[in-house]
């Protein structure tokens, strides 16, 4: 008893060929892209380690410790550059497959998800850390004396800055649901004490473990999930706007 075989087209095999031939193009321009700023963070790291470790007087328990503090802010700092990039090319992948109207959405999407990264960064950096730094510092030397490591000062640093630019993208993430269709502004209004109890969970998951820094960012996190609904109210008028002119 033969077995029969069925070959898919050529024509059918070519498309998806050339989209995963340009999804490794892409990835492969990220990877070098990546590769460069972290051989350039290494090398010029040493100019911008006053930058970030300011004049706090810290310690290294061992001979190890600086290569891995080196390669830690190195690969962290590259990965922040490299964002703009990374979504740079994520937009041009998915270009040819959107419309007019939702390649111009998408474009002005990009550096709204940057800035929102950045200011999140920003906030935890100049606000959030210095506060509940000195605040956990006072504290602790009071019976205490207080030796940090530089691994440590960093490790914190990063606890408190980077969660933030993700979270910062909430209000995107809430539109882009409304443009989907997933929830709509009445919705999200509807459910907002349980919004507001899943924020505050999740401060207290990604942030310090600490009450203070937990209020700190509270606040500004229930601004967001506001704001969230109300771009998910403005991309609900828009499309309630578009449908009638779609239809004549």
């Amino acid at each position: 008893m033969t077995q029969r075989t069925f070959d898919v087209p050529e024509a059918g095999r070519r498309p998806a060929l050339q989209h995963l031939l340009e999804l490794r193009r892409a990835m492969l321009r990220s990877f070098v892209i990546l590769l460069l700023l972290f051989i350039g963070m290494v090398i010029t790291l040493r100019l911008g380690m006053d930058l970030i470790l300011g004049d706090h007087e810290l310690v290294m328990l061992g001979p190890m410790d600086v290569i891995r503090l080196y390669m830690t802010v190195s690969g962290v700092l590259s990965l922040g550059l490299a964002l703009p990039w990374f979504l740079f090319e994520a937009w041009r992948f998915i270009k040819p497959a959107l419309h007019d109207t939702e390649a111009r959405w998408m474009a002005s999407v990009v550096p709204a998800s940057l800035f929102s990264f950045l200011t999140g960064i920003s906030f935890g950096y100049f606000i959030v850390f210095p506060v509940v730094y000195d605040f956990l510092l006072g504290l602790g030397s009071l019976h205490f004396s207080m030796m940090i490591t530089a691994e440590d000062y960093v490790s914190f640093l990063l606890m408190s800055t980077l969660p933030l630019g993700v979270l910062f993208q909430l209000p995107l993430v809430l539109m882009g649901f409304a443009a989907m269709g997933l929830v709509t502004a009445e919705r999200l209004s509807a459910s907002r004490k349980y919004a507001y109890f899943t924020l505050f969970c999740l401060s207290a998951f990604i942030t310090p473990p600490d009450l203070l820094s937990d209020l700190l960012v509270l606040g500004p996190f229930f601004l967001l999930y506001e704001f969230g609904i109300l771009l998910a109210r403005w991309v609900e008028r828009r499309r309630t706007t578009a449908e009638p002119l779609a239809k004549s």
